[in-house]
């Protein structure tokens, strides 16, 4: 009996022994299309101070028992939380692993009783932002702020 693709991905929280996964994949995505600032160089060389002390949450999505994906939401304070660091290996692209993670962060969101999940992007990543549309975000006023990089704002409103 065949299992469906979908039945291959599983959605795990982070544990620490996924550090190192967690930042090669970063850099991975992060370096591909930006510069690494240093927001990044914290997150990825301490995801345990940096994401989870400060009350966030760092996913990790699996195909087959192998780590695929990652994604971190971001305790901004006020129940705002900023979705971050979604990575998925070139290899597992079309497995929806994008849109698994998407939706197990916004539901963690939900849990932790967040009100807000924002993000920043490029518009240059399309199908990245297909994405967030499908998972329920509006583009908002793009504010000034550190996010040099980023040109676009989304946010979906739990």
């Amino acid at each position: 009996m065949q299992t469906s693709e979908a039945a291959a991905v599983a959605i795990l929280d982070f544990k620490p022994e996924h550090a190192a996964k967690f930042r090669e994949l970063n850099e991975e995505w992060i370096t591909r299309y930006f510069v690494m600032e240093e927001a990044d160089h914290k997150s990825l060389g301490d995801p345990q101070g940096y994401i989870l002390d400060k009350g966030g949450y760092i996913l990790m999505a699996t195909y087959n028992n192998e780590i695929v994906g990652t994604c971190a939401l971001i305790n901004e304070g006020n129940g705002v939380y900023e979705l971050a660091k979604m990575a998925v290996t070139p290899k597992a692209q079309g497995l929806k692993i994008g849109k698994l993670l998407g939706e197990a962060a916004i539901q963690k969101a939900k849990v932790a009783g967040a009100s807000k999940v924002y993000l920043v992007s490029n518009r240059r990543l399309e199908t990245a932002l297909n994405l967030y549309k499908r998972l329920g975000f509006v583009e908002v006023p793009m504010p000034p702020s550190i996010y040099e990089r980023a040109d676009i704002k989304m946010e979906i409103v739990l």
